[in-house]
């Protein structure tokens, strides 16, 4: 073969084949102390194992003017599926903040949580506590299947039950079987002989890039199906998941200035029986990793491999590996993407309180001691033996399980603590990824700024008679979209420090890809181009129409 027609893979690919199945020399990294961070090779292995190497951005440029070595720290994502927690979990996640990392945990819109500011130091602590409470970080990152995650509340229903064990098995069926993990961290001893170590479902490069699934129970897309490499819909018969919808090549991530690299909402391909659910994933997954493109890292997404080869070969590929193939779409509709907040009863008497936590920052400040009360409330006799705390997938918590008197309490403590409940519409709808000052692809605030936003954009709405107008306000710091800002009715990508671009006309049931509506703006340019348009939508909008819908039918966008 002659040179030109040698495929070049990506360096990754390399790093992945020589790493002696996700090891490397990470035992070897960590026990070098003086290092802060870790090497190029890794950092990216690290990933798989659920950490970031990461530094404080604020401090760069005096940290340059002294010429010292960046204030290196990991942020470490857990494995959570279906994001539910009994209460002494969350407890010891309490503790892992305040004693390894920065005193904060964070709600992740995968439904779960991570921790950010753990110096290279504490990094085996916090695992080893997390691995303590039953939990792991074990492919939250990387080229793997990431947190699988399902419609929040699994107490509401015998679907919505169905739906979370359905996250849970498809979770650990993509679960690596490396013992990379427990060797590095815990300290467990390599078990030699015998078979020779192998993943059956990855081979020993993995996947090209990273695989999100997600599972959602109509009426409510609170997960956001099209917005994933592989989503199910539940179809409820007689109070049971009697099969899914498949939906296939949902993707957030972009480049800016490269226009071969976009957002890209999934298709319906079919309907499986519950009982090929793991069958259908592995078929979808396996296709992917033998079809998606390892030689360029922005074009390995399912969502390229489908564009590439074309979605019916795709749903044939599919069909191909599976033992009966799928059939027909079923009816369904979605009323929403946002979460109800506040409490809810079920039909057993249990109570539920959703709990607005503003860009998913569990934290205490001088004017809410949110993170106080949350440890307060799941120490509640009774309820830290028969409760849960759930995170959504919209950065919130659900305080699940209570009994009358346990809400009561709840109540109390969340009084105590100046936790209020009260939110505008427009900040319920509201999500931002973490950016600035931790996260290394950043141009832009979002965390930090988004609030400052929405409560400007609220006067506006307020101006308007629309205080009460439910609209999905997204935020992301970069283009990589891990707010799922390119479906929101406004988006904003970030792309360049304060400048944004401005993004309308997505759905409210984030079905639809939203469009560039105003480029590299700052917070003027942002209300001064929303106010018309909202002053517009309060006088032309028709009954029941959503922001976004308005905005596609009055050609704003």
């Amino acid at each position: 073969m002659a040179d030109r027609d040698v495929i070049q893979l990506s360096r990754n690919e390399d790093i992945k084949a020589r790493s002696d199945f996700l090891r490397g020399t990470l035992i070897e990294e960590f026990g070098q102390q003086a290092l802060g961070g870790l090497t190029e090779d890794g950092g990216q292995l690290v990933k798989f194992h659920g950490m970031y190497v990461q530094d404080d951005r604020d401090l760069r440029p005096e940290r340059a003017k002294r010429k010292l070595d960046r204030a290196y720290m990991f942020m470490a994502r857990l494995r959570i599926p279906a994001g539910v927690l009994t209460p002494r979990q969350y407890l010891a996640l309490d503790r892992i903040a305040d004693e390894r990392a920065n005193g904060t945990i964070r709600v992740t819109t995968r439904q779960t949580v991570q921790f950010h500011g753990i110096i290279k130091s504490n990094v085996r602590a916090a695992l080893r506590a997390i691995d303590a409470a039953l939990l792991d970080t074990i492919a939250a990152c990387g080229d793997v299947n990431r947190n699988v995650i399902s419609t929040a509340n699994p107490y509401l229903s015998r679907a919505h039950a169905e739906a979370a064990e359905a996250a849970r098995v498809l979770s650990a069926h993509f679960l690596p079987r490396t013992g990379a993990w427990r060797e590095v961290f815990i300290g467990d001893e390599r078990v030699l002989g015998g078979e020779p170590e192998a993943e059956p479902i990855y081979g020993a490069t993995y996947l090209p890039r990273k695989f999100k699934i997600a599972i959602a129970v109509p009426p409510s897309n609170d997960v956001d199906v099209f917005a994933h490499d592989l989503s199910y819909i539940a179809i409820v018969e007689n109070g049971v998941i009697a099969g899914y919808n498949v939906v296939v090549g949902g993707g957030m991530g972009a480049t800016h200035g490269e226009p071969e690299t976009y957002p890209r909402v999934g298709d319906v391909i079919g309907y499986c029986p519950a009982h090929l659910l793991v069958e259908s994933a592995e078929a979808v997954l396996t296709t992917q990793r033998d079809f998606g493109d390892r030689t360029n890292r922005k074009h390995a997404r399912l969502k390229y491999t489908i564009d590439t080869h074309g979605l019916d070969w795709f749903r044939a590929e599919v069909n191909r590996r599976m033992s009966a193939p799928l059939e027909p779409a079923r009816p369904f509709a979605f009323a929403g993407n946002h979460d109800q907040l506040g409490w809810t009863t079920d039909a057993e008497g249990h109570n539920h309180l959703t709990l607005n936590i503003v860009n998913g920052r569990i934290a205490d400040r001088d004017d809410m001691r949110l993170k106080s009360a949350l440890a307060a409330i799941a120490t509640l006799p009774g309820f830290i033996d028969t409760g849960a705390i759930v995170m959504t997938t919209n950065q919130n918590i659900i305080i699940a399980r209570a009994n009358d008197a346990e809400r009561a309490a709840i109540d109390a403590i969340l009084a105590e603590h100046a936790v209020g409940q009260d939110v505008s519409r427009l900040a319920e709808g509201a999500m931002a990824c973490v950016a600035l000052p931790t996260c290394g692809l950043a141009l832009a605030e979002s965390e930090r700024y988004l609030p400052t936003l929405v409560a400007k954009i609220d006067g506006i709405l307020a101006d308007h008679g629309l205080a009460e107008q439910k609209i999905t306000i997204r935020m992301t710091g970069c283009p990589n979209g891990c707010a799922r800002p390119y479906i929101a009715e406004i988006g904003l990508v970030g792309r360049n420090p304060g400048k944004y671009n401005l993004m309308l006309g997505g759905a409210a049931d984030g079905s639809r890809l939203n469009t560039v509506y105003r480029e590299n703006v700052g917070e003027a340019e942002i209300l001064a181009s929303l106010a018309p348009v909202i002053a517009a939508y309060a006088k032309d909008r028709q009954p029941g129409e959503g922001f976004g819908d308005y905005t596609r039918r009055a050609g704003i966008v």
